[in-house]
C-alpha cells in the first residue's frame, strides 16, 4: 500500500506518522509546497492551483490514496482535487475534530489560523456539529509559521498568547491546523499553566489515517506490530518514504527533524539526512 499526503508544509507529518502506525509497511509520499507557502493568505483560486500542482506531483508516484493534510486546502481545494483524481485515487480531506470535542459536553475552544477563525467554513462546523455547546474560536497568528520553521521562541510566544485567549472553563481544545499537532504537548502545558486542570486536545491525524484505511478496505496492523512501529523498531522500516518539495524529490526538510514525528519518519528515507 502506498499513501500520499499533501500540505503547504510540514503539517502533514502528524497524519503521516498516524498512517505509519496503522500500516507500518505502507509506502509514504509527502508532497508539500515550500515555494508557495503559506497558503492561508492566498485567494481560493490561487490556493487551489497550488494544491492541484502539489497533488499532481504526488500522483506521479501512483499512490493508492491521497490525504489532504491541510484544513485550508480541504476547505478551498477538495472539490477540485476530487474532480481531477477520483476515482483513480481516493482523496481524503481533513476536518477539525469539532464533532468529537463537542460530543463530550462542556465548553470547547478551537485553535486555528486567523484565516480559518471566524470563517464560514468553521462557523458551519460549529453549527452542524457543536449545537448547544459553548464554543470559543481562538486565533493563533504566527503559530503555524513558527512550527513550520521549528522556531522555538516563536512557538513559545504564540502558544502562550493563544492559551491566554482560551477561556478558563474550557474542557476541550480542538487543534484546527495540522501544524499544531506537532506541538500538542507544548499547547497542553501552556493551557494548563493558565489554570485549566486537565483539558483534552482533539487533533485530526488519527481520524484521517483511519478513514483513509477504511476507504481502501484495509485493516490496521496487529497490536504487536503497531507497538514495534511506534517504538521505531524494524516494522517501521517496511515502507519507503518519498519527499517532494514543490514537485522536486528531496530529503525531509531540516525543520521536520525537530519533531518526534519527523525523526521517526526519517528512518524510512533511503538517503542521508543532512547534519
Amino acid at each position: 500500500m502506498k499513501i500520499a499526503l499533501m500540505d503547504s508544509g510540514i503539517g502533514l507529518l502528524a497524519a503521516a506518522d498516524a498512517v505509519r502506525r496503522l500500516v507500518p509497511d505502507a509506502g509514504l509520499v509527502l508532497s508539500s509546497d515550500p515555494d508557495g507557502m503559506p497558503w492561508g493568505p492566498r485567494t481560493p483560486e490561487d490556493l487551489t492551483e497550488r494544491a492541484l500542482a502539489v497533488a499532481r506531483a504526488a500522483a506521479v508516484h501512483r499512490p493508492d490514496a491521497l490525504i489532504v493534510a491541510c484544513n485550508t486546502a480541504t476547505v478551498h481545494a477538495l472539490p477540485a482535487l476530487r474532480a481531477e483524481l477520483e476515482p483513480r485515487i481516493p482523496v481524503i480531506g481533513t476536518v477539525p475534530a469539532v464533532k468529537p470535542a463537542a460530543a463530550g459536553g462542556g465548553p470547547v475552544a478551537i485553535w486555528a489560523t486567523p484565516a480559518t477563525t471566524g470563517s464560514p467554513y468553521q462557523r458551519a462546523l460549529i453549527r452542524d456539529f457543536a449545537a448547544g455547546a459553548e464554543v470559543t474560536e481562538v486565533p493563533c497568528p504566527g503559530l503555524a509559521d513558527a512550527v513550520q520553521h521549528a522556531d522555538e521562541e516563536a512557538i513559545e510566544r504564540t502558544v502562550t498568547a493563544a492559551a491566554a485567549l482560551t477561556p478558563r472553563g474550557v474542557r476541550a481544545v480542538v487543534l484546527g491546523c495540522t501544524h499544531y499537532e506537532l506541538v500538542a504537548g507544548r499547547i497542553l502545558a501552556a493551557v494548563r499553566a493558565t489554570g485549566l486542570p486537565d483539558p483534552v486536545l482533539f487533533g485530526s491525524a488519527g481520524a484521517v489515517a483511519a478513514q483513509t484505511l477504511r476507504r481502501l478496505g484495509g485493516r490496521p496492523a496487529s497490536a504487536s506490530v503497531a507497538r514495534e512501529a511506534a517504538a521505531g523498531g524494524s516494522a517501521a522500516g517496511g515502507g519507503r518514504l518519498t519527499v517532494l518539495l514543490s514537485g522536486r524529490e528531496a530529503e525531509l526538510p531540516r525543520a521536520a527533524l525537530a519533531y518526534a514525528e519527523g525523526r521517526t519518519l526519517a528512518g524510512l528515507v533511503r538517503a542521508n539526512i543532512p547534519e
